[in-house]
């Protein structure tokens, strides 16, 4: 998104800087020189927004699920097998202003209640941002953080 917000900005000051010179004829010479400068590097052009994670299931007791997967964002790829729609949902955790990778509070009150052996180990960028967490099953809070992260994580 902040790819096509950047390419919509330049193609806005490529037309004013076309429009200028005919509007110059008619009213007189404007105080700033045509066409205008665009900063080099453009920063709109960035890609702050990467999305490159590799994760690392164990322990589900699903073939399908278990082992390292490579997710890629912008567009989806990589070798997890719902790269679409694990994109997807990193996409909208982002526009809610979530942090799906955020560990759980230290004062948080968890249920006791054990989900599976499973955990998963997620490396890399989000949206630019570093990540290197862990994940597991142990308690309702942690079971609760892997589902809010499902289809990135597997449904086990």
């Amino acid at each position: 998104m902040l790819r096509r917000l950047a390419l919509t900005a330049v193609a806005s000051l490529a037309a004013l800087s076309a429009a200028a010179p005919a509007a110059t004829a008619a009213t007189g010479p404007l105080p700033l020189p045509l066409p205008l400068p665009l900063p080099l590097p453009l920063p709109l052009l960035q890609d702050d927004a990467a999305t490159r994670l590799t994760i690392t299931v164990s322990g589900s007791g699903i073939a399908d699920a278990e082992g390292t997967f490579e997710l890629r964002c912008g567009p989806a790829g990589g070798s997890h097998p719902v790269a679409r729609q694990a994109c997807d949902r990193l996409d909208e955790l982002a526009g809610a202003g979530a942090d799906p990778f955020a560990p759980v509070p230290k004062d948080a009150l968890c249920t006791l209640q054990f989900g599976s052996p499973a955990t998963a180990r997620v490396t890399g960028t989000w949206h630019g941002r570093s990540v290197d967490t862990a994940f597991s099953r142990t308690n309702g809070c942690e079971i609760s953080r892997w589902n809010n992260l499902r289809p990135v994580l597997p449904n086990v």
